[in-house]
């Protein structure tokens, strides 16, 4: 069943901050905080919301942290495609996110280690072992500058020429 719209504006607004009350959604939304509250319980015991998360500047704490994207590809099996290695792969710790991609390779997956050591690890004695992964590249993320619609780094004044018609 597709989501109505106040389900839809619901989503919108705990996806851009998960801290939002209910009684902000309500004002927001101009429905009883009530009505909320049964569509946020209704949206998380269905699936759809699956957890709340915060985003964090790991390079602001000063701890070390390596993220990597890693393409893989993968020789399907008849019947399951590559969901079966897919589900394999996203049982590690290591694994941030798993994605079936198109393309040259079939899975993008974005996996994080405490040294760059701790990912090659990952890929050559896990990764690559398992059955019917034919090949990876590995991609170490050098800087982030934004995730999830949050932009890193010191905010900077606009120095684009104003366009006049």
């Amino acid at each position: 069943m597709k989501p109505d719209e106040f389900t839809i504006d619901i989503l919108k607004i705990l996806e851009k901050d998960s801290r939002t009350t209910l009684s902000q959604i309500a004002a927001m939304t101009g429905k009883s905080e009530d009505e909320v509250q049964k569509a946020v319980a209704s949206l998380e015991g269905q699936g759809i919301i699956r957890r709340y998360k915060t985003v964090i500047d790991w390079q602001k704490t000063g701890l070390e942290c390596v993220n990597a994207y890693i393409d893989v590809k993968v020789a399907p099996s008849r019947g399951v495609g590559f969901d079966d290695v897919a589900g394999r792969i996203a049982r590690f710790p290591e694994v941030h996110s798993i994605y079936l991609v198109s393309g040259e390779l079939d899975l993008r997956i974005i996996v994080t280690g405490k040294t760059i050591l701790d990912v090659a690890h990952f890929v050559s004695e896990k990764l690559s072992t398992i059955d019917r992964v034919q090949s990876t590249i590995t991609h170490f993320v050098l800087k982030c500058y934004k995730e999830d619609s949050v932009i890193f780094g010191e905010p900077s004044d606009d120095k684009r020429l104003p366009v006049v018609p």
